[in-house]
């Protein structure tokens, strides 16, 4: 079927010659002379406005180039301290970033669970003198690594910190255990 109309369209271009009006070309000439404006021929004022460019700019390079260099003899140079930004453990690498963030979310949890009464309270107390000599270790050890830099001394008693934290408070939850089971068992020995 495409073939039909190609070759239709093939033949018909061969019957019929297409011949162009007398004067056509010379119509068509003249009206785009009259749409199109003429260009003028402006080659003398480039050379002026390139000229006149060039000179100002010399100018101005004169006149910056000729200045006294004018230095104030009282020239106070202020710094301020660089603000230095500590770094954690967990700002070293991500793997450092998901050990740290394991053990103080494990610490935040048995601290949360702690429930202080009076006749714990003493032992708890106990705990958390211990508890913040290891934090205050673990702040110092911070300043360590702020101020030596990260070494592996440094990195591994940084995680042995956090582990004894963890491990000091679920001692305490097991001793806090005990203590409430001994005493369910006095109460109910006293009860029989």
């Amino acid at each position: 079927m495409a073939q039909d109309l190609k070759s239709a369209f093939e033949r018909q271009r061969k019957e019929v010659k297409y011949v162009m009006k007398p004067g056509h070309e010379k119509r068509f000439l003249a009206r785009l002379d009259q749409e199109l404006p003429k260009s003028s021929s402006s080659t003398p004022f480039f050379w002026i406005k390139i000229a006149a460019s060039v000179l100002v700019l010399i100018s101005i390079g004169s006149y910056f180039l000729l200045q006294p260099d004018k230095v104030s003899q009282t020239d106070v140079l202020l710094t301020q301290p660089a603000m230095v930004k500590n770094i954690s453990l967990g700002d070293l690498s991500p793997d450092l970033q998901k050990i740290e963030n394991f053990y103080v979310a494990n610490i935040n949890l048995e601290l949360s669970k702690l429930t202080i009464s009076s006749d714990n309270k003493d032992m708890i107390d106990g705990f958390m003198v211990q508890l913040s000599a290891l934090d205050k270790e673990y702040k110092s050890l911070n300043q360590e690594l702020n101020e030596i830099g990260p070494n592996d001394q440094t990195i591994e008693a940084l995680i042995k910190n956090l582990q004894l934290r963890l491990q000091l408070l679920q001692k305490l939850r097991i001793k806090l255990n005990q203590l409430k089971s001994s005493k369910n068992e006095q109460e109910s020995t006293n009860i029989i």
